[in-house]
């Protein structure tokens, strides 16, 4: 599989003579001709014990190729609706190589999707997301159904999503128009996914395609077909394959322990406790972010979409989606303006290779640049709209306010292995906490706690983890004329007004004893609002210091470390967010939730491989 970078391609569609939707890409209709709601249900739930496999169940994870209008996705979630004895949680994991837009989806789910279910489709369309790359996790049903839409080819997204698998929906364009999707060697990788009890259903019954299914380890049957066709597939895993089938994840023992209550702690306790899971949160009684009065959480973009990118898009998206209607955050939008006047062409070449959608990406000039802030800015640059303002002392309360997490005041010092569990203790070996897991998420502490527990050893990456100060100012938003109305950033930042104050950033003091709020910071954090504003920005003599100051944990390549670690089962970690503690904290407060619960994961395996605990 290549990774080099291949811009997602919406669907490019037409209506055919008997008014059906028909994809230009393969030359194929998109539903059934006569019944796309019964061959849902018979094909694809009935073709694979459904509702019946089940029930019963506390979750249940359905994989599907080909997610098209939805129709199977929104038949599997009205029957789970309307069965009494339907599973505690329901997990659905697509691959759409040509997503629809926004706008585009929320027309044909009036006209296109079976009228049974429009009702849930209207549900979805006002979740869809942007044509944006890679994994999009949706949550419907207070979170007890998901839905996880891989977006991009299907040779790139089958080796980078992870689940456990229940249950297949193989339902791509026929193979003569789409061979790509229904080639052997993809199959078998795909159907790894499925658990020892997996089936599969297809209306395809090509003799390669069942061939294929049998060398990937499934004993298949023709059977009846529906609408006018004459045969179908059906599958389920073969015994001689079992044995090397992944094992669903039993849901941990509660309760779960949380080390720390910043950005990290708080967002991880938060999906814990989302998904039911009792959390025993241990901190420090003093506020994380005590004082600091506004924030920013923006994407970013490179040519080659790299890693830092990636994991910073899905990170936006996350964070816009868990955190929406917190007062703690807002939707602003965020102006990034150019290093200098002479990059706008190569600005235009990394936007043109990445085919972003220009709701989330756009270029600007000065001139619009200016509109958009409300005030005279240097540089034109790139405009994201969901850039968000966030306080971030309130959102941390307004997450770890969420029932199911009890604070556990201490510090935790080390970390030893008791008879069932691991035993949190502080430093005067005290027990603050114990549980089957812990999530250290307590910044720099997390490497000293390793240390002194004799857990750092083959974690080199992890050991180099290091404290670097910064501080940001707080300038009267009378003398910015109100203050700009999105996040103008670029060398610095300046915030929108919150409380009648502009937050300007940021200072990165290597090397600092202590972290606090400086004469010289300001001028540094003046200055940079300077270069953006494109004119100097006075002090007056005599100027209190007003402002914030922190400490940021950072590791080599300034990409976090999450996951468990490959020695210490039971021990995870959530830390060195660097200065993206607001990109990270939704993100992987999720992923570490997702995983602890046997949920696909919402995050591209080779991502995880770039931020696992080394």
């Amino acid at each position: 599989m290549s990774s080099a970078y291949i811009p997602l391609t919406p669907a490019l569609t037409d209506l055919d003579d008997d008014g059906r939707l028909f994809s230009r890409q393969y030359g194929d209709v998109y539903n059934s001709p006569s019944d796309a709601l019964g061959q849902a249900r018979a094909v694809f739930l009935h073709g694979n014990g459904l509702p019946r496999r089940w029930r019963g169940r506390e979750s249940f994870t359905v994989c599907e190729t080909g997610f098209g209008l939805g129709t199977n996705f929104l038949a599997l979630w009205q029957a789970w609706r309307d069965d009494p004895a339907r599973c505690g949680r329901l997990h659905m994991l697509s691959i759409e190589g040509h997503p629809f837009s926004r706008e585009a989806y929320r027309g044909l789910c009036e006209s296109q999707v079976p009228e049974a279910l429009r009702g849930l489709a209207r549900e979805l369309a006002g979740q869809w997301p942007a044509l944006l790359p890679g994994l999009h996790r949706l949550e419907f049903e207070s979170g007890a159904v998901t839905l996880t839409l891989a977006f991009g080819v299907i040779e790139q997204m089958v080796p980078r999503v992870s689940a456990c698998v229940d249950a297949f929906f193989l339902d791509g364009f026929a193979p003569k128009v789409n061979p790509a999707m229904w080639e052997p060697a993809l199959l078998r990788r795909l159907l790894r996914l499925g658990n020892a009890q997996a089936t599969l259903a297809t209306w395809s019954s090509a003799g390669f395609v069942r061939r294929a299914l049998q060398e990937a380890g499934f004993e298949v049957e023709r059977v009846a077909g529906f609408g006018g066709k004459h045969h179908m597939t059906v599958g389920r895993r073969a015994a001689w394959a079992a044995k090397h089938a992944p094992q669903p994840v039993r849901a941990p023992r509660q309760p779960v322990v949380v080390v720390g209550a910043g950005l990290a702690g708080a967002g991880v306790a938060h999906a814990l406790a989302l998904r039911g899971l009792a959390v025993s949160l241990v901190a420090e009684p003093a506020a994380a972010h005590g004082g600091h009065l506004a924030a920013a959480l923006t994407p970013v973009v490179a040519r080659d979409d790299n890693s830092r990118a990636r994991l910073a898009r899905a990170g936006s998206q996350r964070a816009l989606r868990r955190w929406a209607g917190l007062a703690a955050v807002s939707r602003v939008g965020t102006l990034h303006l150019e290093r200098d006047a002479g990059r706008t062409a190569d600005l235009a070449e990394t936007l043109r290779i990445l085919a972003l959608p220009p709701e989330w990406v756009r270029e600007v000039a000065r001139e619009e640049a200016s509109a958009l802030a409300g005030l005279p800015v240097a540089r034109g640059g790139l405009y994201f709209g969901d850039g968000l303002l966030v306080r971030p002392q309130a959102l941390i309360d307004s997450l770890l306010a969420q029932p199911g997490i009890a604070r556990i005041t201490g510090r935790a010092a080390r970390l030893a292995r008791g008879a069932h569990a691991w035993q949190v203790l502080d430093g005067e070996g005290r027990l603050l906490a114990e549980g089957e897991q812990v999530i250290l998420a307590n910044a720099l502490g997390a490497r000293i706690v390793l240390q002194d527990s004799g857990l750092l050893d083959g974690l080199p990456r992890l050991a180099q983890m290091h404290a670097l100060a910064g501080e940001v100012s707080h300038v009267p938003a009378a003398r910015l004329a109100g203050g700009p109305r999105c996040i103008v950033a670029g060398e610095g930042y300046l915030l929108p007004a919150v409380d009648g104050w502009c937050v300007a950033g940021s200072t990165y003091a290597h090397g600092a004893s202590a972290s606090e709020v400086s004469r010289a910071g300001r001028q540094t954090n003046l200055d940079k609002v300077a270069g953006l504003l494109g004119e100097p920005l006075g002090e007056p003599p005599g100027a209190p210091l007003l402002g914030w100051a922190g400490w940021r944990a950072v590791l080599p390549g300034r990409l976090p470390a999450v996951g468990e670690l490959p020695r210490a089962p039971g021990i995870s970690l959530a830390t060195g967010y660097a200065s993206r503690g607001l990109s990270w904290s939704a993100l992987m407060g999720d992923v570490t939730a997702a995983r602890l619960c046997g949920e696909p994961l919402p995050l591209e395996t080779d991502l995880l491989a770039s931020i696992a605990p080394r």
